[in-house]
């Protein structure tokens, strides 16, 4: 239950990002349903991977470089989906962002429904 809300209230978080950025633009709810479980999917199978393949650099930049992968995650998904675009990767970064401080505050509000 909790995955399924989580699920649909990232695509309301992508759709609040398309709204307030317009670097990002989501075309309907089933749009960002799929880009939403995409996004996910990248960043479970493929985000480990580039992390730890950049881990120099990530030390490096004192972890800044983790928004760079973050940012890539969510260009990618936009790549393969029609109706997500990014456009370009100056707007992947911004939307990534919002989008994790939105998917932040979605996770504690689920925290404190599921777990009280």
């Amino acid at each position: 239950m909790k995955l399924l809300i989580k699920w649909l209230l990232s695509a309301t978080a992508l759709l609040a990002v398309a709204h307030l950025y317009s670097g990002v633009e989501v075309k309907s709810f089933t749009s960002a349903l799929i880009a939403a479980f995409v996004i996910g999917l990248l960043n479970t199978v493929v985000r480990p991977l580039l992390v730890v393949l950049t881990l120099p650099f990530t030390i490096l930049t004192l972890g800044l470089f983790l928004f760079v992968i973050n940012a890539l995650m969510f260009w990618s998904a936009a790549g393969v989906l029609d109706g997500f675009y990014v456009q370009g990767f100056t707007a992947a970064l911004i939307g990534s962002l919002i989008y994790t401080l939105l998917g932040l505050v979605i996770e504690s509000a689920l925290e404190r429904l599921f777990f009280k």
